[in-house]
Order: C-alpha cells, then structure tokens, then sequence
C-alpha cells in the first residue's frame, strides 16, 4: 500500500485517482475546486485538500512528508513544474511523475533531472494519443492496438466483417486457420462471451487478440473482406494533438485539417506545408460536401468539445465516408456511443490514466492496456524472484490459483508467444500477459508480489 498525492481533479487525476484508491492505495487529490474535489470524494474513499499543489503549505495539509508517490496532472505546464521542484527540493518526495503537455519543453529532456526539474516520469498525453491514432491509421480496420514486450506482441481488437474468413468460424477453426494468433477476449453485442472451442464468431462480433509483430498484417486479413490503406484523411480541429498528428501525417496522406479559429488556423497553415488548411466549422454539412466527405477514407475528430467530435462524427458518417474516428474525453459519453453511428471511440484520460498507473502498480506489472467500452483490462507481468520468493515461479500457468474472473492469455519467454498449458513451467523473467477486471489489480498485486 502507497501513500499517493495526486496534483489536480480533472478527468486524467480523478481517473487515477479512483483506480489507485481501489487498489488499496492511500489517496489524497489536492485541486482549486472544491466541487470537483467533493465529487470525487462522493465515489471513492479518497481524502481531498483544497488549495494550489504549487503552495508548499497546501503539500503540507496533504502530508507529503509521508508520501511514497507524487503525481501532478494540473491543468498547466508551469504548475506541475513547479509543484514538482517543491515536492523534491522541500520534502524529498521518493517518485515523482508529471503531466508535461508542450512540446517546447519536451523537445529538451535534459531539464527533467534530479539537478532541474526533478520529474521521475513524464507523461506526454499528446504523444501518447498521436501514437494511439497513428496505430489505427497505419492498420485500417483494427479499433485498438497496443504493444506489449517492447513491441514485440501486438494485442489488436478487431471488428469481425461479413464474409471474411473469421465469419461464422468457430474458435477451434480459427486456431488452425491461424496458430500464431490468440484469442483474449470475444464480445457479441458489446457482451463479452466465453472463448471456447465451440465458440462460433459471426459479423460484428469484437474479437481481442494477440499476435507476434511478425504475424500482425497475415492475421488481419482473416477478419476484413478489404485490406486497402487510407489515403484522404480529414481531421476536425488543430489543437495540440491535431497538429502533433497532421505532422506525423502530412506528406504521407492526402490530408486535410478543419479549424474553426482563424488566427490558430492560419498558424496552422504556416506550420504545415503538406497540410490543406480549412477555416471553418465541422459540423457544416455544405462545407464537408464541399471538401469530398465522402470520397474520404477517414475522418478523425479531434477537437477539444466532446459535443462537436460526437456530432461532426455522426454526421460525416451519414454523408459516406468510409470510417470515423472520435476523441471523448467523458468516459460516460464514450461509453454511451452506439458502434454503428461511430466506428472508433477513444478515450484520452482513459490512455493516459494507464500510463501513469504502469509505473504505479506493483506486482511486476509493466504495462496496462485498458480495453476499450469495457472495464478489462489486459496486464504485462514481468516474473521475479525464486521459487522461494515467488508464489508463481515454478508452477504451470493451471496451477495459479487467481480468481475467476481472471485469465493468463499468454506468456512471453525469449520472445517467443507460448499458450498458457501444463507443459510450461513458469520461469523468473517470464511475462505472462492476462486479462482482469479493473476491480481485482489488487488481487493480482498481492498475488505476484515477491515475498520480502
């Protein structure tokens, strides 16, 4: 159990407050807004401090003497800087991560040490949310990719098309069409169901998987009737992660960017060569028509109002483009989106939150990947100790004894994918990647831990 100060109440620091807060943790969130603070405390047993993370005596109120852990997502850059030099240089906080947003001070690492700005961690949400987008852009048809073992296993969550060779093919066929794949999870109708061998998979259903990075193209093509890439792309708004992705795009696609401010737009125009510009709305129908909506492959909605990328979603899938991407930060209105008036929902707080919470976990926990619409999550587990100090080093995967609801989808040794069975006898340095509710990570903490 760690005593945690969290530095801000907004969708990010709420988020992970909760999860640390039901993972046994102790937990106090110090923020400006009472109200925001009283909400969070109304659902979690969190304590709340009213005041500037930035005030050494607001540090105080929380105890930061005690703290194990500082994370500081406030709102501002500048604010979480400071907050953390204080944490260091006044009360020698042990770990310390931070949400740091501009690229004009990530381009310089050097700043963040022990001798400047004493960060631990620093989280990019911007990064993290273009690499997001990049990765479904790069694997049409795929709604969430993620990388485990430094990329060298892929889990992909997939839409099963009509008349592909996954459609109507039961598990047990899939495994011989594809014995480099395996299958985590299956959702029909957005319920997950038992992955069996006699489980049948029909159009529409989700499937979750993993594969090697060397299988992941051959793999895909079992699930779409339609491999071809994107080629004309709009994106809806040129914040800071619109910008960030058109960059990585812009000479690579035929793109496009739609921006309702004029002077931020014609930064825009300046910044990207390769980019046509657009002043205008999202939302108008006449101005999409205009710029070939639906000649397009893709449209991404990137604004910072959850309203807007909802509604400039729906309606440019009404007027044909082929697939529709949407950034919402309220989880409540992402999970309320029904799949066919939007193909891909995301969820920044929701990638964020677990890159923060990767490097929080104990239990030889190294990487989170919440899946998407659900509350699962797929963990990477990284084996220590001796069978001495290790309730799991020695054992067989069938042999672990964790709760029900929890699944070993595969283990990770020498870089190779092996399937959790009776032969394999687990190992120190092995990875073992599963599948759990978000509600049993402490179970699986204590579980993995190494016995002092």
């Amino acid at each position: 159990m760690l005593n945690i100060i969290i530095l801000g109440a907004g969708h990010t620091g709420a988020s992970v407050a909760r999860s640390l807060s039901n993972e046994g943790n102790n937990v106090v969130v110090i923020d400006t807004n009472a109200g925001h603070l009283r909400q969070l405390q109304e659902s979690s047993d969190i304590a709340i401090v009213v005041g500037r993370g930035t005030f050494p005596e607001t540090l105080k109120q929380a105890n930061i003497q005690e703290a194990d852990l500082l994370i500081s997502v406030m709102h501002q850059d500048e604010d979480n800087m400071v907050a953390c030099h204080i944490a260091w240089i006044l009360f020698k906080t042990p770990r310390i991560i931070a949400r740091i947003r501009d690229a004009h001070y990530l381009a310089h690492p050097e700043l963040f040490t022990k001798n400047n700005i004493p960060i631990d961690t620093l989280i990019s949400p911007e990064s993290l949310v273009t690499e997001h987008i990049q990765h479904i852009i790069e694997y049409p048809g795929t709604q969430q990719l993620h990388s485990f073992a430094q990329g060298i296993v892929k889990l992909v969550s997939i839409d099963i098309e009509e008349n592909s060779s996954a459609d109507k093919c039961s598990i047990e066929s899939l495994r011989s069409l594809a014995p480099q794949l395996f299958c985590v999870a299956l959702f029909q109708e957005k319920q997950r169901v038992a992955v069996e061998r006699s489980t049948i998979i029909n159009a529409g259903d989700r499937l979750l998987y993993l594969v090697s990075e060397d299988h992941l193209d051959e793999s895909l093509a079992l699930f779409m009737t339609d491999q071809q890439h994107y080629k004309r792309i709009i994106l809806a708004g040129g914040g800071h992660i619109g910008k960030r992705l058109a960059k990585a795009l812009q000479g690579k696609f035929n793109l496009k960017i739609i921006e309702q401010d004029s002077q931020r737009a014609n930064d825009l125009a300046e910044d990207l060569e390769k980019v046509m510009v657009l002043c205008g709305d999202a939302t108008n129908p006449a101005l999409l028509k205009e710029e070939g909506i639906a000649d397009s492959d893709l449209f991404c909605a990137l604004t910072s109002s959850d309203e807007v990328n909802i509604l400039s979603s729906m309606l440019t899938k009404k007027l044909g483009v082929k697939r529709t991407l949407c950034l919402v930060n309220k989880v409540t209105y992402a999970d309320m989106i029904p799949s066919d008036a939007i193909d891909t929902v995301f969820s920044p707080e929701r990638i964020t939150s677990a890159s923060i919470l990767r490097y929080v976990r104990g239990g030889g926990i190294v990487n989170v990947c919440p899946i998407h619409s659900t509350a699962l999550e797929v963990l990477e587990i990284i084996l220590e100790g001796t069978p001495e100090t290790s309730r799991i080093i020695g054992l067989t995967p069938t042999q672990i004894e964790l709760a029900e609801d929890i699944s070993i989808s595969a283990i990770i040794r020498d870089n190779q994918l092996f399937r959790p069975s009776d032969e394999i006898m687990l190992q120190a340095r092995d990875r073992i990647l599963l599948l759990t509710p978000q509600n049993l990570i402490a179970h699986i903490e204590n579980h993995f831990q190494i016995a002092e």
